[in-house]
């Protein structure tokens, strides 16, 4: 068995998983066809869960789940067609989805974009806020039912330490008042993935549904299909800046989602931030570690609540 108390930046999937039995488990893995999303569910898979992950491309969906199919043995393994820069196919997936399983105990939101040029969702929000937070807010909501239902279940929200970059601007969520800021535009919708499992803790937890943010590290994944010369520079250089900025391989990039979405020890937590396979301590200076007191205030959550009901034109009351 894993020394689980050791647990930090070079700790796999395989080695938190170890020991723990999923054959009960219904999980749902947002952006499953690359990265971290593609180790998230096979680690799933290959210690038992049915696993559901979804997909733009559902050719490149359907490859990917025979192949953790075969890797694993598991034969519960599906690819279903979500696109989450639009509220139709979000809507139109969680419909599906719910016709197909009436209970969900792991969704792991995986899926992101990130640093892109200044391009808006089909319903006209700034990307990587539509993508990364509003598309994957109504995609979890209309889920409840089912995590309600299959309760003790988690949420996992990935989110990054670029939220250090950016608190949400509710005054600008845009850039319509402000000049569009490619990094600023990450680290606020990751901030925002933060505050989202901050007030879905808050509403579901005496239910049995407890939500976590995670912070996987950082992977040179497809993630990164954005970035430029300039974009690589500066990365490079803030790498040195702090000093203790390793990137990891894939397996252990997904080990802290999988710890969230697993670890018995987290079983009376929630609303809180991982990093390295451990909870990150609130940390307002350091450029290397920790979560920013912002992202975790219960006002602000409940305040991003209420707007992204606005936006999304939908209110859910459980």
């Amino acid at each position: 068995m894993s020394d689980r108390a050791n647990f930090g930046h070079d700790t796999t999937t395989d080695q938190v998983l170890e020991g723990i039995d999923l054959t009960e488990a219904r999980a749902l893995v947002s952006g499953g066809t690359a990265g971290l999303g593609v180790e998230t569910a096979r680690s799933l898979a290959a210690h038992g869960a049915a696993v559901t992950l979804t997909a733009r491309d559902m050719d490149r969906g359907e490859t990917v789940a025979a192949g953790i199919r075969e890797s694993t043995g598991n034969q519960a393994v599906d690819a279903m067609e979500l696109d989450l820069a639009s509220l139709a196919s979000v809507r139109a997936f969680t419909d599906a989805y719910l016709a197909r399983h009436d209970t969900l105990n792991i969704l792991i939101n995986n899926a992101g974009v990130m640093g892109c040029p200044e391009l808006k969702t089909e319903d006209g929000f700034e990307l990587q806020f539509g993508t990364n937070h509003l598309g994957h807010f109504l995609m979890t909501s209309r889920l409840v039912p089912a995590l309600l239902k299959g309760a003790p279940s988690r949420v996992v929200a990935l989110s990054s330490r670029a939220h250090h970059m950016a608190p949400v601007n509710f005054d600008d969520l845009d850039f319509s008042a402000r000049g569009y800021n490619k990094w600023v535009a990450y680290g606020q919708s990751k901030t925002a993935n933060i505050l989202f499992a901050v007030a879905l803790d808050a509403r579901l937890k005496e239910r049995g549904v407890r939500a976590y943010a995670v912070h996987p590290g950082v992977i040179e994944t497809e993630l990164s299909r954005h970035m430029d010369e300039a974009d690589q520079a500066l990365l490079n250089a803030r790498a040195e800046q702090i000093g203790n900025w390793r990137l990891k391989p894939v397996a252990a990039g997904a080990a802290t989602s999988v710890y969230a979405a697993t670890a018995p020890e987290l079983e009376n937590q929630g609303g809180i931030y991982l990093e390295d396979c451990g909870v990150a301590p609130i940390e307002n200076e350091s450029t290397s570690h920790g979560v920013r007191d912002y992202a975790l205030e219960l006002s602000t959550a409940e305040h991003l609540w209420q707007v992204s009901e606005d936006l999304v034109g939908e209110s859910f009351s459980f």
